[in-house]
């Protein structure tokens, strides 16, 4: 009998294993139990995520409540004061991610420590910032983010209001494969409810209240308010209990809720996938801004962490503005702001990650701005920030990920799309004074800097040995070096996993300066490549960063880039 044979019959057999579980479990075929039994969930650049269902490497009540008997072994470990500062814990709209935060209070709780959870669904920054504000050493958020309706996650975040670091990770799945999941772990009714605490109302006001307070130009939307519109669409998440209280504080008189889509639900009715990364998810949206006459609509994924926008053209056409696009713009309109108020603050920085806009640093350095590249994972993001707060110098102005994630402030260190649409309004408002739309500052943004485009594809590893095929890929380009891209040469390598940067034309090596990870990262004129293989999901990413004298010729580069990538991988 193979293992997951024999872990599937000892699921059956348990006494720990509800009945409910074990029909599902009786209704596999023989490849889904060996999908479902296919070893643990690892942790990776933002926790665990899979599909839910019965089985060891599915999201269930079983598993998480492994997974969180793992984080309790790091506090216990990290000592008494740890468990008595105590873990703050939240969730999104998905379909079990309130029972599974539950389960997480029930196993923290029956280990002594002390817990603090949301009432409700809350968006993921809110957790980042509550674990701060109520001093806990730790914090975990039930979220699949933008994934479709089928999968559940569970993100872990720190004392710093980051995400776990991989020494952490390592630590919790150390702990998690000593841990018996079913003999190791404390059965619900041995929670102990005095140990349990709701998180209040108090800590939603001061999130709120920091979120204000990363206004740039807190007149910019009172100015336009009597003929400036909105349209907003939380696509059946959290983002309905804070962005439109924040939007209507900061003077929007004028927001349309997409009221089809403003409903938690985890089934994600009115949508495929709930991803604002999609022009799909603004069709309804879009429907009713044409019928107000909006110019703007903006869209946040089941756990508000990021945010989508269209906007109108010259045309009278809704377009989406990318991810990479709207970091691009934000950075510029903060810069531009503080130097038209003479209020720029002492050293001021932006954090992006390595596969975010080429644009955004050549922003920075022709403003006198210092920017950061950072590894994918926001936690890295937070890093940045946390230095330098200990180190007492830089002002912090923006950070952001491709993947439209955005947080600009400190009081949370991970994407925040609440403070995104309070920043992404008061832009478009800033804009509509100047009789433009924010597709008209994106024009102008490519006028002054350059045409810049970027394209992100995803290649699918969705079987049992879909991990092994990803890493076969980055093997095989370090085993068989590119020396051109599309008929272009390489001009440097940086291969994140050695921790080298080659220069190809003198031979020279530099460090990289960040942690180790399976990414290669090539440069040729015009064009940059990344190879990334996911730490959460079974995908390959390739990221292509192109720019040029059009938006045409940028298109270009990046589609010769990614057919010459697609024969050397023969993906």
């Amino acid at each position: 009998m193979s293992n997951y044979k024999a872990e599937l019959e000892r699921w059956l057999s348990s006494p720990a294993v509800d009945e409910k579980t074990k029909e599902q479990l009786r209704g596999y075929s023989d490849g889904d139990a060996a999908v479902a039994m296919n070893g643990y969930m690892k942790f990776g650049t933002a926790g665990l995520r899979a599909k839910m269902g019965a089985g060891t490497a599915l999201m269930n009540t079983y598993t998480v409540a492994h997974a969180t008997q793992g984080l309790a072994a790091l506090i216990k470990k990290t000592g008494p004061e740890a468990v008595e500062r105590g873990v703050a814990i939240a969730y999104d709209s998905r379909n079990n991610s309130d029972v599974f935060s539950k389960r997480c209070a029930e196993v923290l709780s029956a280990n002594g420590i002390k817990c603090y959870i949301y009432p409700e669904l809350r968006p993921t920054p809110c957790l980042s910032f509550a674990l701060r504000e109520l001093g806990c050493i730790a914090g975990i958020n039930v979220t699949a983010s933008h994934n479709p309706a089928e999968y559940n996650g569970y993100k872990v975040y720190w004392e710093d209001g980051a995400q776990i670091g991989p020494e952490q990770a390592d630590v919790i799945c150390d702990a998690i494969a000593e841990i018996d999941i079913f003999d190791g772990v404390p059965a619900p009714e041995a929670a102990r409810p005095e140990l349990i605490e709701t998180i209040g109302e108090n800590i939603d006001k001061r999130y709120i209240e920091e979120v204000l307070a990363q206004r740039v130009n807190p007149q910019a939307i009172p100015n336009v308010a009597d003929s400036f519109s909105i349209v907003y669409t939380p696509l059946h998440g959290a983002g309905i209990t804070m962005v439109p209280e924040v939007l209507r504080a900061a003077g929007v008189k004028t927001l349309s809720i997409v009221e089809e889509q403003a409903k938690p639900d985890g089934n994600f009715p009115t949508l495929r996938f709930p991803n604002p990364e999609f022009p799909e998810a603004f069709t309804i949206g879009a429907g009713i801004a044409n019928e107000i006459g909006s110019e703007l609509i903006v869209a946040t994924d089941p756990d508000a962490d990021r945010v989508g926008v269209m906007a109108k053209d010259k045309s009278g056409e809704f377009k989406c503005i990318s991810g990479n696009q709207m970091g691009a713009l934000i950075l510029d309109y903060i810069i531009t702001a503080y130097k038209n108020t003479n209020t720029m603050p002492d050293e001021p920085y932006a954090v992006k990650s390595i596969v975010s806009t080429a644009l955004a640093e050549k922003i920075c350095t022709e403003n006198g701005v210092k920017m950061y590249d950072v590894l994918t994972g926001f936690k890295f993001i937070g890093e940045v920030i946390k230095n330098h707060l200990a180190e007492g110098h830089g002002t912090f102005l923006l950070g952001f990920e491709e993947s439209y994630g955005y947080l600009k402030g400190t009081y949370a260190r991970d994407k925040d799309a609440v403070v995104a649409s309070l920043l992404i309004c008061e832009m478009a408002a800033y804009y509509k004074e100047r009789g433009m739309t924010l597709c008209d500052a994106r024009e102008e943004l490519f006028e002054k800097y350059g045409y810049y485009l970027e394209k992100t594809e995803n290649f699918s590893f969705d079987t049992p040995d879909g991990a092994e095929r990803m890493a076969a890929v980055t093997r095989t380009l370090r085993e068989n070096v590119p020396c051109e891209i599309a008929g272009k040469k390489v001009l440097s390598i940086r291969d994140y996993k050695s921790g080298k940067i080659v220069d190809t034309e003198s031979g020279k090596e530099t460090e990289t300066g960040l942690p180790s990870s399976d990414i290669l990262y090539y440069t040729c004129d015009g064009c940059i490549t990344v190879v990334r293989p996911s730490g959460t999901e079974p995908k390959l990413k390739m990221y292509f960063m192109a720019n040029g004298k059009s938006i045409e010729e940028a298109e270009e580069n990046i589609k010769a880039a990614l057919a010459s990538m697609k024969e050397k991988t023969g993906i």
